[in-house]
């Protein structure tokens, strides 16, 4: 009953998570950090003095790095908070269709179609889209920047490559 070749291992998930903790008072501007359970890039931080129960409180104002969203969090400093694992990519446009799906090619060579051109919050696309559509349909090739973080990725700009 020896069936060794008939037997497959799916490719799974190293298991690493979407968030490492960090203590409060170690977060500084333009980080990172989980806001309302909301990956934000921290664009004000501020921290009040100990007062009678004896924490140091930082308050945290930031934007979600997808929506641009505005959300804020009181913390004593000693707490710890989670911080988003943030990654930052480039891949190549090989085609747009027609409801706005990107075509980038990967590193290994393969292709992935399932990231769409980044639209305002009224559902048309935003300065960014309209400046990948332009260049694409004038025949440059394009590099697109890929925002990832908690399972979600975005585009969040583009470039002409040389």
């Amino acid at each position: 009953m020896d069936n060794t070749d008939d037997i497959t291992f799916e490719g799974g998930d190293a298991g690493a998570s979407h968030t490492i903790p960090m203590q409060a008072g170690s977060i500084k501007k333009n980080g990172h950090v989980m806001l309302k359970d909301h990956p934000c890039k921290v664009v004000d931080y501020s921290t009040s003095k100990t007062g009678k129960h004896g924490h140091a409180k930082a308050h945290i104002v930031g934007l979600d790095i997808f929506t641009g969203k505005k959300y804020e969090d009181i913390c004593p400093t000693s707490h710890n908070m989670e911080v988003p694992v943030v990654k930052r990519f480039e891949l190549q446009l090989i085609d747009i269709t027609s409801d706005g799906f990107c075509t980038l090619l990967l590193d290994n060579g393969e292709t992935k179609d399932d990231l769409v051109l980044p639209k305002d919050s009224e559902g048309n696309y935003d300065d960014v889209s309209k400046a990948i559509k332009t260049n694409f349909e004038n025949g440059k090739a394009i590099l697109v920047t890929v925002l990832a973080a908690c399972g979600t990725e975005k585009i969040v700009s583009s470039k002409e490559m040389s």
